[in-house]
């Protein structure tokens, strides 16, 4: 089987693109409380225990959704969590196109069908109310089961977050159509300007019909230390799926590390070091994802103004004719070519169930921070990020790459 055939997602997962990380040092005091609760042998039970299930709790309170522990559940990040509930929640699922890469595998991996539906012209994240309500009735037509529709708030790999009028058409079609909502969060913390963007759950406007999952990798640890929380309905279907949801992470062992729950259970606290980084964390992406952004549109190239997350998403068809002089064709060939000449993953959209023929591919801002922990933190507290030296070189390579398609030809 052919690498090209694999990734558009005709054969088994081989290998995905890693989610943006930050490219910033852990925090030394989340160092101290992970060392701290290495103490401790004995494991964590399936669903994670109190202390992080509260702490789950407290964080989702201070976002307006009042929680119960007993309506949680954690796991070792967010694709094993997801796993599970989906194999609890049954039925075929509906996403967004374009969506996070590991969401279709996920899918696939329990023998269901996913349907994708286009999101609107404003945002990722969400599908188009009404062609999510032509497409169910559709698939049921045909003999379909959708049960699930999969969203995201903040979303990867569009870098938007949907406008809450937006979010609601959705969640009505939704709930005109009977699906059960999952609301994947993870990068609702890392939103660019949070004084000017409002993020909105599902489950405010539904409450008994969604479940909202969240990866601390998104904002609170590091992607090395896996580990995800799910919040359920109070509801009596709500008690049920998370039921079936520790079945299925009990028969798979997927649990947290024990020291992982405690730094995870310390972050969802947020004492105020660890707000602060994630604070200035999310504004130092937001800062070079704009310059960036404003080096595509300089060439004619697309994109959403990015608002969330560490990424934003380009789209090179305007640039077709100079990719073409370069033997780019598709998405495939644009994430190699692309990744060669940048030196660092540029994952293409067909990895995030886009159109293969469309050139668009997922550019991670991390790697603009520079080679080594001295230089991301160096970014990380200067007054004026774009200023650093290795920061303008990053910047100066991509535009230079940018320019040369856009050169007519001679």
């Amino acid at each position: 089987m052919t690498e090209r055939t694999v990734a558009e997602g005709h054969g088994p997962v081989r290998y995905g693109p890693p989610a943006p990380e930050p490219g910033l040092p852990v925090l030394p005091e989340l160092t101290a409380v992970l060392a701290e609760a290495a103490r401790r042998p004995a494991p964590e039970p399936p669903g994670g225990g109190e202390p992080v299930r509260a702490a789950a709790c407290r964080h989702w309170a201070r976002r307006g959704l009042a929680t119960a522990p007993e309506n949680v559940a954690a796991g070792p990040g967010a694709p094993g969590l997801l796993l599970a509930l989906l194999g609890a929640c049954g039925g075929d699922v509906i996403l967004p196109r374009p969506c996070p890469a590991w969401w279709t595998p996920q899918v696939r991996l329990l023998g269901r069908r996913a349907y994708h539906v286009p999101t609107p012209a404003e945002c990722g994240g969400v599908p188009d109310p009404y062609a999510l309500l032509e497409t169910v009735r559709r698939v049921r037509a045909e003999g379909g089961d959708p049960r699930v529709l999969l969203l995201s708030v903040a979303d990867d790999p569009t870098a938007t977050v949907p406008p809450p009028e937006l979010l609601r058409e959705a969640c009505e079609a939704a709930a005109d159509s009977g699906l059960f909502l999952v609301s994947d969060e993870t990068w609702r913390d890392t939103v660019h300007r949070p004084h000017d963007t409002l993020v909105l759950s599902p489950a405010e406007m539904l409450p008994e019909q969604a479940a909202v999952l969240l990866d601390l990798s998104g904002a609170l640890l590091p992607a090395g230390w896996p580990a995800a929380v799910v919040r359920f309905p109070g509801t009596p279907r709500g008690t049920r799926l998370r039921a079936r949801t520790l079945d299925v992470l009990t028969a798979t062992g997927a649990l947290v590390a024990g020291p992982v729950a405690g730094a995870a259970a310390h972050a969802l606290d947020e004492p105020d070091v660890v707000a602060a980084r994630a604070y200035a964390a999310a504004a130092l992406h937001g800062t070079v994802a704009a310059a960036v952004h404003r080096e595509l549109l300089h060439v004619g190239a697309l994109a959403r103004p990015p608002q969330a997350g560490r990424h934003l998403y380009a789209d090179l068809t305007p640039l077709r004719a100079g990719l073409a002089r370069h033997g780019v064709g598709d998405a495939m060939e644009l994430e190699d070519w692309l990744g060669a000449r940048l030196g660092a993953p540029t994952p293409g959209g067909q990895r995030f169930a886009d159109e293969l023929g469309a050139l668009r591919v997922r550019l991670s801002t991390g790697p603009f921070l520079g080679a080594t922990p001295q230089d991301r933190l160096a970014a990380l507290t200067a007054r004026d990020p774009l200023e650093l030296p290795h920061v303008r070189r990053s910047l100066e390579l991509l535009g230079t790459v940018l320019a040369e398609l856009a050169e007519p030809t001679g």
